[in-house]
């Protein structure tokens, strides 16, 4: 039999991409751009009260360049595997000539399309990103599954795969974003979010660990008040009193109905929820009104299933969720108010622990005193700063 060397070369190509550390869904991630604002530092500068109040004095002397305000679509899939075309926001400094890093923010829970970065209206949660971008930062923002240009997809809630693969294919857009646009990037990226985009953040950094490395040089990350450990907290709910408050229990019933969802599950309501708060749930979904301890509002045959391990499918959807236990190489910060009663302080503490023992040397737990969620944002932001400071060069 004669021997083909082409046949040889293609074997050899076909391994060798086989053994790369990631392999490209789409020749091209970026579908398109567009520039929605542009403010001069002057301009900028007038609109720090809006986002800081009586604290915008003591922040403005961090401000150093006017930014420009960029919307992009791009490619990626959903956690049933379609294609779809989701969107987010760059935010570039115009006034700087020195190779810049680029940070990724994720933002924490909205409740309203209105609010996804790449609006950058009023109620947009792109406020933040513009300050930092005004350090002198590039700043990607994704708006998620769920909003923006797929606002008609339901948002995978707390899900693990739906953000971290849809924000990763997100920074492999902005990347070509940058290119086209010859943007001075060092090739740097930072990671921060908060809440749910603490959550998000952390699973997208191990996203990019495990399988994206060769595409990002990823420096540092900074994660806030994120429910890093699903199943102790699961434990909880259904074993102690919750807070009862009415927006936390909205965060709570939506991760159930998402993982119904997204594993198949679809099971009735009522299977989940005890009456009259099924019936209010089956109708209004998230979007209801109950303040009770979340393990009151739960079904006692569905909360007796997961205790006695007889729910099996629904513990191993929780435990899929899970992204405490993974060796991290990149400095990681994790910042939580130990009087937190929306996500309990041990998320951040089993997600320390679990990484430093599997091999993780960077991964710290800053301890808010007294801190609850709302009031740990602000240690959060300053960490933040200072590690994008640190690690940006």
């Amino acid at each position: 039999m004669k021997f083909d060397l082409k046949w040889l070369f293609f074997v050899l190509v076909f391994f060798v991409s086989c053994e790369k550390d990631d392999v490209l869904e789409y020749d091209n991630y970026l579908v398109s751009s567009s520039e929605v604002k542009k403010y001069s530092k002057a301009e900028f500068l007038t609109t720090l009260s809006s986002v800081f109040g009586a604290q915008s004095a003591q922040v403005s002397f961090l401000v150093r360049s006017g930014i420009s305000l960029h919307k992009i679509s791009y490619l990626t899939k959903t956690p049933e595997g379609t294609q779809i075309t989701a969107s987010g926001a760059i935010i570039i400094p115009t006034d700087l000539t020195e190779p810049l890093a680029l940070g990724s923010v994720q933002h924490g829970t909205i409740s309203d399309n209105s609010q996804a970065p790449s609006y950058f209206n009023q109620q947009s949660e792109s406020a933040l990103g513009q300050f930092f971008a005004s350090t002198g930062l590039i700043i990607a923002m994704p708006d998620y599954l769920g909003y923006g240009d797929s606002q008609n997809y339901p948002h995978p809630y707390e899900h693990k795969t739906g953000l971290a693969q849809a924000n990763v294919d997100f920074l492999l857009a902005v990347k070509e974003f940058i290119k086209k646009e010859g943007i001075n990037w060092n090739n740097n990226l930072l990671m921060a979010g908060y809440s749910e985009g603490g959550y998000a953040t952390l699973a997208t950094q191990k996203l990019i660990e495990e399988k994206y490395s060769s595409q990002f040089t990823l420096k540092a990350s900074s994660c806030g008040a994120g429910a890093y450990d699903k199943t102790k907290t699961l434990e909880s709910f259904i074993n102690s009193k919750t807070s009862g408050e009415s927006t936390n229990n909205r965060s709570y019933i939506w991760v159930l109905l998402t993982y119904d969802r997204l594993y198949g599950f679809n099971r009735p309501v009522t299977d989940y929820f005890a009456e009259p708060y099924a019936s209010d749930i089956k109708i209004n979904k998230q979007n209801v009104t109950i303040s009770k301890s979340f393990n009151e509002i739960l079904n006692p045959t569905f909360v007796a299933g997961l205790k006695n391990k007889t729910e099996t499918k629904w513990l191993e959807a929780i435990k899929d969720n899970d992204i405490t236990e993974w060796k991290s190489k990149v400095p990681t910060r994790l910042y939580h108010g130990d009087a937190d009663t929306f996500v309990p302080f041990f998320n951040s503490e089993s997600a320390q622990k679990g990484m430093t023992a599997k091999g993780s040397s960077q991964v710290t737990l800053e301890k808010v005193g007294g801190g609850t969620h709302g009031s740990s944002i602000q240690f959060f932001l300053l960490g933040t700063l200072d590690l994008f400071n640190t690690y940006k060069n």
